[in-house]
């Protein structure tokens, strides 16, 4: 096969894949002093009278020429802009480009620049990002006056208050810092410096431009500060500019003083320009700090294709693919955004299809990739809402085709929550009316709501909620907007519960998990990672004299080839689906019951686990109901049949969650030739320890349910006893040593006592929780266990019920301290209603096959 047919896919997914560019300038006006020979350039005065001479000169003009259909001549070219008009050559440069969505920065001083509102007549969405030395500038050259009354502390009140009142309406900060003093910031400025360094400044003439660097480093860390605070990213220039810039000083090396300072760990930091010529520099701390994303948009009618496709290639050497964003850099002229899109998408598709013959992705991966890069990473990094106008597959099945569908299609948008009793809920939307209004602003539930129990939709006694109570505004979270993989014409998005007056509620489980992972990367720069283990049986109707039953799908074994062939039509589907959404498997298998499957997802940041774990119970509940099956998770079926009884090997289902820890990239719950505690580190141990030590308190969490405990029993691999083990499934805490990990070391733990009736966000919150206290004690792990704990007399039997856990829950301090009183009193009280009800009404069971 030819490499043209062998990687045809992979080149339309480059060529047709509707782009985000995430990093461009603002357009000028007709009749702007602005030579347009400076769209091929950086070059000014006698400088760009050479710039015809350049390889990318030469090559962008008959890429333009081709476009017009003119003669590739620069005269031709810019007779045919003058006869057709700004507004029409900009509609077609922006058409040819298929850009979905524009992030522009507003840090242009050139002649006749539009305003933002003027490009959205081009893109489909237009978005801003504020330069912070723009801002500064304009602040103090509003005072006219040489020598003006600005102290420190009053340019720092002003520009504190004037950034913090355009972030709710912007997507980002950008910082010019390489073209005036350099990136070698000092994170420890002093005020002292500063204030001196603002005298300087003041002493010279209006306007004002500044660049002494203590001002420019204050300046900086101030912004950042802002930045963390309403989760925005800085863009930084860190290569590739006018000849302003000193290229010693713009090398993102210098910039490792901020990147290792505590407080900005969490600020997501994107270098631009490809970090060109430092584009390896730029990939390596990609790799190696979280927080450290590339934009390639190094102004690609500037380069060679050589010179443009090396640049790429070493930024994939070693950065993420998930980190690496494509911008046009765009400026002035659309031509420029016209070019940027034409020759990233040949060049990504060069890039991509070589790395595919070099072994290092599959074409699938490769495809993957072109929407990562072109669209998915800017989405998610600048929190966008732009609708997947076009989705390329190599595999032409109903989940491509749907997902190709445009924007102007959808017409309902569920909003999804996961409440305290682990139920999924949502409200359904008209579109325009989410887009136009809910999006923002969201929409009301009563707070009685979060106090829902499984058996009845009222709030439960002793959670002090009532319908009198206050309103909870449910608010969407657009980076996880998903158009739905099994239904035609519609979206769904996770909401956040937020007060009236815009605060995050105490009894939003997503916040609960925000809360308890923010304490643990703030006091030790220590992040979570989590995978589930999804286990649920697959019921089909059955009638019985005249009775409908619900009974198991078959009657295989554990991982039975007969029971996933029957049921592979069903699988597949859900992994496409799951795919779609971003949410990857790792293996599916037939479980031990009969009828029972597993789906295994891929570790991810717990905060993004606990969301896919939401969606993945939407997917494939919703994909069984499809054909007319049941999928419930379920943790007991025993008591949920009656007639005729089903032979379910007394099996139930289980969530076990896989866990890791994280710092700057490395995995530090391993241990290390310095400290192994049995395969684990330090932290590990401490964090583990916490765990062990918290263990029946999360139970009430991660096993809410009263039948929960009807699967933790002795002798099921489910874990019924306190202890831990290395690779021992009779532990509810099992360290793991997967295959690639050195026999000495564990690289993750398992939680073998969690569920499907569980919020996953309250459950790992549970954990984190957990951890947090262990850390901060330094707790110690007993001996691991390595026998089966039921044939050990000195081992403690775990709760035996819900009433147990919740006792422990009751009197165990630190969860009220870190995840909120005012939730885990709610959550207490459910559990107690829930305890009651059941015990009353064992019947009441068979109920929840479709409530879970």
């Amino acid at each position: 096969m030819d490499m043209d047919a062998k990687y045809a896919d992979l080149r339309r997914a480059a060529e047709e894949t509707a782009v985000v560019d995430a990093h461009a300038h603002d357009l000028v006006a007709a009749g702007s002093t602005l030579p347009f020979i400076g769209c091929f350039s950086e070059a000014d005065g006698d400088a760009l009278a050479l710039a015809p001479h350049s390889l990318p000169f030469k090559r962008s003009l008959r890429d333009i020429a081709a476009l017009y259909d003119c003669d590739p001549s620069l005269e031709k070219v810019e007779e045919f802009r003058r006869a057709q008009g700004l507004s029409s050559i900009t509609s077609k440069c922006f058409q040819a480009a298929n850009i979905s969505a524009l992030v522009v920065d507003d840090v242009s001083t050139l002649d006749k620049t539009l305003e933002l509102e003027s490009h959205k007549a081009f893109a489909p969405k237009v978005y801003r990002v504020v330069g912070i030395e723009t801002l500064a500038e304009t602040i103090i050259n509003e005072e006219s006056v040489v020598g003006s009354s600005w102290t420190l502390d009053s340019f720092t009140e002003a520009f504190v208050a004037k950034l913090k009142s355009v972030a709710n309406k912007i997507v980002g900060l950008k910082s010019m810092a390489a073209h005036r003093s350099g990136l070698e910031i000092d994170p420890s400025v002093s005020k002292v410096d500063a204030e001196d360094g603002l005298r300087k400044e003041l002493a010279t003439r209006r306007p004002l431009r500044i660049t002494n660097k203590n001002l420019f480093d204050y300046i900086f860390i101030h912004s950042l500060e802002i930045a963390v605070e309403f989760h925005l990213p800085m863009q930084i220039h860190t290569g590739f500019g006018d000849r302003e810039l000193g290229l010693r000083h713009c090398t993102p090396f210098h910039l490792r003083a901020v990147l290792e300072d505590k407080r900005f760990v969490k600020c997501q930091i994107v270098l631009l320009n490809a970090s060109y010529p430092f584009s390896r520099e730029g990939s390596y701390l990609a790799s190696v700090y979280s927080q450290v994303y590339l934009d390639f948009g190094f102004a690609f009618p500037k380069l060679s294709v050589q010179g443009i496709t090396s640049s790429l290639k070493e930024l994939l050497e070693r950065a993420p693919i998930k980190k690496v964003m494509f911008s046009t850099d765009g400026y002035a002229f659309p031509e420029t955004y016209y070019l940027g899109a034409k020759w990233a998408r040949d060049v990504v598709y060069r890039v991509l299809s070589a790395a595919c013959e070099d072994g290092d992705l599959t074409i699938q991966e490769a495809i993957e990739a072109v929407e990562d890069i072109f669209r998915r990473n800017a989405l998610h990094l600048y929190k966008l809402n732009v609708f997947h106008e076009k989705t390329t597959s190599i595999d032409d099945n109903t989940i491509s085709s749907s997902s190709c569908l445009g924007k102007d299609d959808v017409i309902l948008v569920r909003m999804v929550w996961n409440d305290a009793s682990g139920q999924h809920r949502c409200r359904a939307l008209p579109a325009e009316r989410f887009y136009g209004i809910a999006r923002n602003k969201g929409v009301g539930l009563g707070i009685a709501a979060v106090g829902f129990t499984s058996f009845r939709d009222a709030p439960a006694v002793g959670t002090n909620l009532t319908c009198a109570g206050e309103e909870i505004r449910l608010v969407a979270d657009m980076s996880t907007l998903l158009r739905i993989p099994w239904s035609r014409n519609e979206e769904m998005v996770m909401v956040d519960m937020l007060t009236g007056s815009g605060e995050a509620s105490e009894y939003c489980p997503r916040n609960a998990l925000r809360k308890v992972t923010k304490v643990l990367l703030d006091e030790f720069n220590v992040t979570v990672k989590a995978g589930f283990e999804n286990e649920f049986y697959l019921l089909r109707k059955s009638f019985s004299e005249g009775h409908e039953h619900w009974v198991p799908y078959d009657n295989s074994s554990y991982c039975s080839t007969s029971a996933f062939d029957g049921a592979s039509f069903m699988l597949k589907e859900a992994h496409s689906c799951l795919k779609a959404a971003g949410i990857v498997v790792e293996q599916m298998h037939a479980e031990g019951g009969n009828g029972q499957f597993e789906i295994a997802l891929k570790y991810v940041l717990c905060t993004l686990a606990a969301d896919n774990q939401i969606y993945a119970r939407e997917i494939i509940k919703s994909i069984a109901r499809k054909h007319g099956v049941i999928a419930t998770f379920l943790p007991n079926m025993m008591q949920c049949f009656h007639w005729p009884r089903p032979d379910l090997n007394e099996l139930g289902s289980g969530c076990h969650v896989h866990l890791s820890l994280w710092k700057n990239d490395q995995n530090v719950f391993m241990g290390s030739n310095k400290y192994n505690y049995h395969g684990m580190s330090n932290t590990g141990e401490r964090f583990l320890a916490g765990v062990y030590h918290h263990l029946p308190s999360i139970l009430a969490f991660t096993a809410p349910h009263p039948h929960s405990y009807d699967r933790i029993q002795p002798n099921t691999f489910t874990g019924a006893y306190l202890c831990w083990g290395k690779e021992n499934r009779e532990a509810p805490l099992r360290t793991s040593c997967p295959p690639g990990v050195p026999p000495d070391f564990v690289s993750n733990f398992e939680i073998r006592s969690f569920d499907g009736c569980a919020n996953p966000h309250l459950g790992l919150a549970a954990i984190v929780n957990a951890g947090i206290d262990g850390l901060r004690r330094g707790l110690k792990l007993p001996p691991p266990t390595e026998l089966n704990p039921a044939d050990c007399a000195s081992h403690e039997r775990l709760p035996h019920d819900l009433l147990g856990s919740v006792e422990a829950l009751a009197a165990d301090k630190i969860f009220h301290e870190l995840m909120g009183d005012k939730l885990v009193t709610s959550v207490i009280a459910m559990r107690k209603a829930e305890i009651e009800h059941y015990a009353k009404n064992p019947g009441a069971v068979h109920h929840l096959i479709h409530r879970y």
